[in-house]
């Protein structure tokens, strides 16, 4: 027997006359080969509840039932092929369980509201616009056999369970003891180092504490000697820097003054040279609209030297008509010496225009020399402020010099504050340490008692495991001695009882003889199964029992074929 798929996944139950609900059900797919002379393989569906264990629905297909099956429902595949896509189908319906609108899902279907009898189950493809069925198994009940078995393996299993169960509680008792021993040695080691620890530390205490009061002492006497030279030196300092600082703002009050004046005259002589200039301009103006005019009147002598020229030409010509132009001469004459007059009265005044220029550009060299002057006064007041700056300078770098000793010493007295410094926190280092280790310790001593913690609860959860398994194959063990001893020979086992306790909805009673109660250890709860006592040969007609559970169903109900669900017959 092969098995190809066995998982939870979650199942539509609808029954007649009850309300359609969800439930986690076990499907289980596997091949089966017959070891009669032709080799059939068969593919067995069968459906369990984890919580129910008389939950047992199963389905055999072979080759002929599959033909059927195809040719009723439509399918495309063979029966070689078959398997591989019922367990694709199974695989989309449980990757889309849990989503609020599945695409796939299974539903089971049984006309009987307790869930007895034959039952469907079918993979519904939901779309936007319908509800289809992929595929309908027609599944039965399981036999009281069947349901024997399934609980016989369900027992094995959990067996298997409390065995590895046991296993591992014993790795881990002796993990726990092997850690709790390493623990003891690490805190007794610890407690030793902690003594080495506390030994050192109090002489390091003692010796650090002897040399710090040294070094205190030391610094002190160092700081108030220091502490008196400085006062001294900046006192000494502060009454130089007084005098020197008196004398040059004096000095520079006296500077600022001439400088003042010196500004002053400066600033006048500018306005003077100024005026002077724009006055020069505008005689310059003058001097050339003066000879504009000389210019013009020398054009109009020449006019009046050619007319006359030409008058007197026309005088020698005209001699004869003397008579009639002599008036004409006359006043030609006149107009001669009016030109005349004025041509002189240009001259003269030209002549006058040249003397105040001369004597303008002898104002303007004296002026020029009085702004040079007045340039080299500026250049040595300059100078002499130069030079009084580079005495600030010097007696400003002899300032620096002091300050620069002050700063040593200052050095000095922070040296020491640190070597001071320093040793208190070696003291301090050696306090987190031993604070580390405490912390060491202590955690220590947390894990040992986390791991004594677990190792209860692992002996308490063995314990309740124990009882659980003891209870079950108790209630097995009366459950078929009632049934063996309630059954006629050489019959049929009864299905009503197995019925009656396979009730799957939980609106159903439940069975009298597992009460809902907290399970509590027993006294002395059974580890190996069924009693001895039931697998002894009884000589009073009974049921012969005998060896292992398996044994005792296998001999009970003999292994028959199981009907098909399409061919009953």
């Amino acid at each position: 027997m092969e098995a190809i798929f066995s998982d939870v996944v979650k199942v539509i139950i609808r029954c007649r006359h009850c309300d359609e609900r969800k439930a986690r059900i076990r499907v289980t797919i596997e091949r089966q080969s017959s070891t009669s002379a032709v080799c059939k393989r068969d593919l067995l569906v069968r459906l369990t509840n984890d919580e129910d264990p008389h939950f047992f629905f199963s389905l055999t297909i072979s080759e002929e039932d599959f033909q059927s099956l195809k040719v009723q429902q439509e399918l495309l595949i063979e029966f070689a092929s078959f398997p591989e896509m019922l367990v694709q189908l199974l695989r989309q319906c449980q990757s889309e369980q849990n989503c609020s609108h599945p695409r796939f899902q299974l539903l089971f279907s049984c006309d009987s509201p307790s869930l007895d009898g034959p039952a469907q189950l079918s993979v519904m493809e939901t779309n936007s616009f319908k509800h289809s069925n992929q595929l309908s198994l027609r599944l039965t009940q399981g036999s009281d056999k069947h349901v024997k078995d399934y609980l016989a393996t369900c027992l094995a299993s959990v067996k298997a369970e409390k065995e590895a169960l046991e296993l591992k509680l014993k790795k881990t008792e002796d993990d726990l003891t092997r850690r709790l021993n390493d623990a003891e040695q690490t805190l007794s080691e610890m407690e030793r180092m902690r003594l080495e620890w506390t030994l050192e530390k109090n002489s390091l205490c003692s010796h650090h504490a002897d040399e710090l009061r040294r070094e205190q002492e030391k610094a002190a006497d160092l700081q108030e000697r220091q502490q008196q030279q400085t006062q001294k030196h900046c006192q000494e300092l502060e009454r130089a820097h007084q005098r020197d600082s008196q004398q040059m703002q004096s000095r520079l009050v006296q500077l600022e003054t001439s400088c003042g004046e010196l500004s002053d005259r400066d600033y006048q002589n500018q306005a003077a040279l100024r005026d002077l200039k724009a006055k020069l301009a505008a005689a310059e103006e003058e001097c050339q609209h003066f000879q504009q005019q000389v210019a013009s009147m020398r054009r109009q002598r020449d006019s009046a030297e050619t007319a006359l020229h030409a008058n007197e030409r026309l005088g020698q010509q005209l001699q004869t008509r003397v008579g009639t132009l002599e008036q004409e001469a006359k006043d030609h004459e006149q107009n001669a010496s009016r030109t005349q007059e004025a041509l002189k009265a240009a001259q003269q005044q030209k002549e006058t225009l040249e003397e105040d220029a001369r004597s303008k550009e002898a104002k303007l060299r004296k002026l020029d020399a009085q702004v040079e002057i007045l340039s080299a006064d500026v250049k040595k007041a300059n100078e002499i402020i130069k030079k009084l700056m580079c005495e600030l300078q010097v007696q400003q770098s002899k300032n620096k010099d002091k300050n620069v000793a002050l700063v040593e010493q200052k050095k000095v007295l922070r040296d020491t504050s640190t070597q001071l410094e320093r040793a208190q926190e070696e003291v301090r280092d050696a306090h987190q340490q031993l604070q580390h280790k405490d912390r060491q310790v202590a955690s220590l001593k947390e894990q040992l008692e986390s791991s004594m913690k677990k190792l209860a609860e692992s002996k308490e959860l063995l314990r309740s495991n124990e009882n659980v398994i003891g209870w079950i194959n108790k209630h097995l063990n009366e459950k078929r001695l009632s049934e063996m001893l309630t059954e006629p020979p050489q019959s049929t086992p009864p299905t009503a009882a197995m019925t009656s306790a396979a009730h799957f909805y939980p609106h159903v009673s439940k069975s009298p003889a597992m009460p809902d109660v907290v399970y509590k250890p027993a006294a002395s709860p059974s580890v190996g199964g069924l009693d001895a006592k039931y697998f002894k040969r009884r000589d009073d007609g009974g049921v012969p029992v005998r060896g292992s559970p398996d044994a005792l169903i296998a001999r009970e109900f003999p292994r028959s074929k199981t009907p098909s669900a399409y061919f009953p017959n």
